[in-house]
């Protein structure tokens, strides 16, 4: 897969994906549409605070990228945009609904666990219990043309592990569990040497006020 989107980048396209299934009849959208939606305060994470002009440049690099395109309606003024990113007929990239609906809410929440998938993108398409989410996305895994989604370590305390989208290039691995044990256990060592160190100069010093006082 040769596709990278920045951060935001990746909100347009996951909030254009999500408003043409979640609220066909407002969709296309508009500049100020899709700026609301991309800072939605619900379903998103993280939170942003992008303005129109910040959107609109971004969605003109998608459109020079043939990821969106403007299409107004008859007798509009008003610009609307509609992503063309997958499951149209201008691009090669198709996926089931259930895992459209899956790889939009990583791109609108970050990197999330099955359940928490299922929960979360259950408005977007039927996902009955975790053994279709984790089928899904062992196939966007395993995909000839992706990988689009990849596994990352379980981190402590999470029974499940996550899985990331990769529209936005590799994800970075959280410091694992053994780095952040080895970290703690070099600060103390550390300070020992110091401590030691401090110790030697002030019995070098002592000696030398001991050859100085008159015998």
């Amino acid at each position: 897969m040769n596709i990278e989107l920045s951060a935001v980048e990746a909100r347009v396209v996951g909030c254009l994906i999500e408003k043409q299934i979640t609220t066909p009849d407002q969709y296309p959208l508009s500049l100020n549409a899709l700026t609301n939606a991309c800072n939605q305060k619900s379903n998103r994470d993280p939170m942003m605070a992008l303005d129109e002009p910040t959107v609109q440049h971004v969605v003109d690099t998608l459109v020079r990228r043939h990821f969106v395109m403007e299409k107004s309606g008859f007798g509009s003024r008003v610009s609307k945009f509609q992503h063309r990113f997958c499951n149209t007929e201008f691009g090669t990239l198709a996926f089931s609904a259930q895992e459209l609906a899956i790889l939009c809410e990583l791109m609108l929440r970050g990197p999330q666990t099955p359940g928490e998938l299922r929960t979360r993108a259950s408005r977007m398409a039927q996902l009955t219990d975790a053994g279709v989410v984790e089928a899904a996305l062992e196939g966007l895994a395993q995909r000839a043309d992706g990988p689009f989604v990849v596994r990352l370590a379980r981190e402590p305390g999470r029974r499940d592990a996550r899985y990331a989208h990769l529209f936005s290039g590799a994800v970075s691995e959280p410091t694992s569990a053994a780095e952040s044990q080895a970290a703690p256990d070099a600060a103390p060592a550390s300070r020992i040497e110091r401590l030691e160190e401090d110790l030697r100069q002030l019995r070098a010093e002592l000696e030398e006020l001991k050859r100085r006082l008159p015998s």
